[in-house]
């Protein structure tokens, strides 16, 4: 294994890869950094799975750094009537905060801050992208669209708003628990999500008071207005490569992603660049295909410290990527 590469790895634990044994092998195969992903499980699994980094870092005989990574703000639809709808391109569909369920014409979003930030004209993305609607007109609690592509929606799934800030704070209540729980089980970084503007970082870092590094995910194109002042009130920062892709044309994400290395290479803070490069091998142990790998090769041409997430916690066979990382 080369110790003296000039990039680090993240790894996310989940239930295939939290088991001491399995953080063990994963820092001997060449993880420096554990990422604990809060959207998911519960904080009496979170301490154990900590508990395995340190313990890792006694067999290992070197730190190990845990990041934990908070959920933020879920901005999603409601329930449908039957689970399930279609829809066409061109016809009209309705957002509202009736929490009736859903048909083929409407759906609540339980979300004032979403009908806050609408405009006329404003493009909504709903389910990654997949349904894309443009608004006809909207108000403090509803917006009348038309479908300008899409077949199909089900329930509870994202909302995106290209090009608009949401008026709604990163640091949600579940988001202060988990912070105070992370700290008190001593993590080395926190990782804000949702980040929009400097005042998000700010009222992380009121809140951490040094106890930990605070990290900035860059997930919203809105962030990128507001970055110099971000950056200021960052240890580091990741770029959220998928999410940024679904707000983002295809051809600048890696424009904005260089920006970002650049503009974390002046300050002198370390960056990860995280994506979701190694979907081929989380049921499959064969080598995946030419693309995948190109990403952290190029993300590791910068020349500053690159760290690259394979965001693989449900795997089958979550040591396998790591040799062709490593180098070993």
């Amino acid at each position: 294994m080369i110790r003296a590469r000039r990039a680090r790895i993240v790894a996310t634990l989940g239930p295939a890869s939290s088991h001491p044994a399995q953080v063990v092998a994963l820092a001997r195969a060449g993880a420096d950094v554990f990422r604990v992903n809060f959207s998911h499980g519960v904080q009496a699994d979170h301490a154990k799975t900590i508990a395995n980094v340190r313990q890792a870092e006694i067999e290992v005989g070197r730190h190990l750094a845990v990041l934990a990574d908070l959920q933020g703000p879920k901005l999603r639809l409601g329930e449908f009537a039957e689970g399930r709808i279609k829809i066409k391109v061109g016809q009209s569909f309705r957002l509202d905060r009736d929490p009736t369920p859903g048909d083929a014409t409407r759906i609540c979003v339980p979300h004032s801050e979403i009908f806050a930030a609408l405009r006329p004209e404003a493009e909504i993305l709903l389910d990654d992208g997949k349904v894309r609607l443009k608004v006809l007109s909207c108000g403090p609690d509803f917006a009348e669209t038309r479908v300008l592509g899409g077949e199909a929606l089900s329930d509870h799934k994202g909302l995106n708003l290209p090009g608009l800030t949401i008026p709604i704070p990163a640091l949600t209540p579940k988001d202060r628990q988990d912070l105070d729980f992370a700290l008190s089980q001593g993590v080395d970084w926190v990782a804000l999500s949702f980040v929009q503007r400097a005042a998000d970082m700010a009222d992380l870092r009121q809140i951490v008071r040094g106890r930990a590094g605070v990290l900035a995910k860059i997930e919203k194109p809105a962030a990128l207005d507001a970055l110099d002042e971000i950056l200021d009130l960052c240890e580091a920062v990741m770029v959220a490569r998928g999410d940024l892709g679904v707000e983002l044309a295809p051809e600048d994400v890696p424009v904005v992603q260089k920006a970002l290395v650049r503009a974390a290479r002046t300050r002198g803070i370390p960056v990860i660049v995280a994506t979701q490069m190694l979907e081929s091998m989380i049921h499959a142990p064969t080598r995946p295909g030419p693309r995948p790998p190109t990403w952290p090769a190029r993300s590791m041409k910068a020349p500053t410290p690159s760290c690259c997430q394979p965001k693989r916690p449900p795997g089958i066979f979550p040591l396998r990527p790591s040799p062709s990382w490593t180098g070993s």
